[in-house]
């Protein structure tokens, strides 16, 4: 677990987010084709009815001016004729649409001319559209099934397609997360070059290249400068033992001694960069080490242990070094007082200075950056090497700053 890394709100997966865009398209196509579809079909229904119409007009006029009578359907002025076709002032063919009546008459057309000079008598039929009607509303039902049909072919289809792009996405990401969690031989192994997602792919392995041999490059020269100054800095110690008591030598000791100190610290960080640590393990009482390991600092500080002190099965001197790492940094980059807690299998060392930095609590500590000015002066390494033997103990160390001021540094040992 990334002790940095806050967690984010629940996430929909891009192939579900793929397949409810595909479903939700085909709905809109579906939808779209289908109002096109029925106002044409209307449309053309009507504009049949009333060529009906009119050529039904023609031939009822005809027997009617040759027999003076009505054939089957026609009637002089009906008394539910259109206005619109009762007070014609022409003796051409009209028709309107009339809708239908309460389901008793069904909607049509009215054909409709007058027999002959102003005054004289309307002769009109109607022709219905049920058929027609009819028909349209078995082919809006046909399209419906049909629309369900092709979304429950293709809803699956587009959730299969976008679970192969999601499956490619999520190795790239997980190739990305193993390399930031400092497995620099992590790769995709993506190298087709078929798609954009193969050009990212290829684009992380590459960059997971560079990545690697920049890290080895400076871990090896941290680890040759460390092991070429040990000899020198040992020298200088042992010279500085045949100078003369005095200020002067005093200095001087204290100065060999702070480099000496800095290049066993550069060593410590190589082995952990390495990957060389193993720790040694031993059932200890967590109370009891942390109380030594603070003790050993020789800096004034309050011990807090809850209970009889757990005890747990961890490298005692890999512990001591994390929990005097933790107090010395509260002592030199916080303000007192410093208070060391010990409940179950945590450890909380809080001081009561100005607290973390942000960049500290956002990426970690990183050596040789103190952050800032107020938070005192030093090389930067001891933190980072808490967190590099937290993590060979498999513990968690986490970073907060206190709400009242003060930094606080937590570590979880597991069980």
């Amino acid at each position: 677990m990334d002790p940095f890394r806050r967690p984010g709100p629940r996430r929909v997966t891009l192939r579900w987010k793929i397949a409810a865009l595909a479903a939700a398209t085909g709905c809109l196509v579906a939808v779209a084709v289908g109002v096109l579809v029925h106002a044409w079909t209307a449309r053309d229904i009507r504009e049949q009815a009333e060529m009906h119409a009119t050529n039904n007009m023609y031939s009822a006029m005809e027997t009617y001016r040759r027999t003076g009578t009505l054939s089957d359907g026609a009637e002089l002025d009906p008394p539910d004729l259109p206005a619109s076709l009762r007070n014609v002032a022409d003796d051409f063919r009209h028709t309107a649409y009339y809708p239908g009546v309460d389901g008793e008459i069904p909607p049509g057309i009215w054909g409709a001319q007058r027999t002959g000079g102003p005054g004289s008598p309307v002769l009109a039929l109607r022709v219905s559209m049920n058929a027609g009607l009819y028909g349209l509303r078995r082919l809006d039902m046909t399209m419906v099934a049909a629309s369900l049909v092709v979304l429950a072919v293709a809803t699956p289809l587009a959730a299969y397609g976008a679970g192969l792009l999601a499956r490619r996405l999520r190795l790239v990401s997980e190739t990305a997360g193993r390399i930031s969690a400092g497995d620099l031989d992590a790769r995709s192994g993506i190298t087709g070059g078929r798609d954009e997602l193969d050009d990212i792919a290829a684009t992380v392995d590459r960059m997971a290249d560079t990545l690697g041999r920049r890290l080895r490059d400076e871990r090896r020269f941290t680890a040759d400068v460390a092991h070429e100054l040990r000899t020198p800095v040992g020298g200088l110690l042992a010279t500085a033992d045949l100078l003369p008591p005095g200020e002067t030598e005093d200095l001087l000791r204290s100065r060999v001694r702070d480099l000496r100190g800095l290049v066993e610290d550069l060593l410590e960080i190589s082995r952990l960069d390495a990957g060389a640590e193993l720790p040694v393990r031993a059932r200890v009482p967590l109370g009891a080490v942390v109380d030594e390991a603070v003790t050993r600092t020789g800096l004034t500080t309050e011990v807090d242990v809850t209970g009889q002190g757990e005890k747990v099965e961890t490298d005692p001197r890999r512990l001591e070094r994390i929990v005097g790492n933790l107090v010395v940094n509260a002592h030199r980059h916080g303000k007192g007082p410093v208070r060391v807690t010990v409940e179950d299998r945590t450890v909380v060392v809080r001081d009561h200075g100005p607290g973390f930095p942000p960049h500290l609590l956002r990426d970690g500590p990183r050596r040789f950056q103190t952050g800032a000015a107020e938070r005192g002066t030093g090389h930067g390494l001891g933190l980072t090497i808490a967190v590099g033997q937290a993590r060979v103990l498999g513990a968690e160390l986490r970073f907060t700053n206190a709400p009242d001021g003060g930094a606080v540094a937590t570590l979880h040992l597991p069980g």
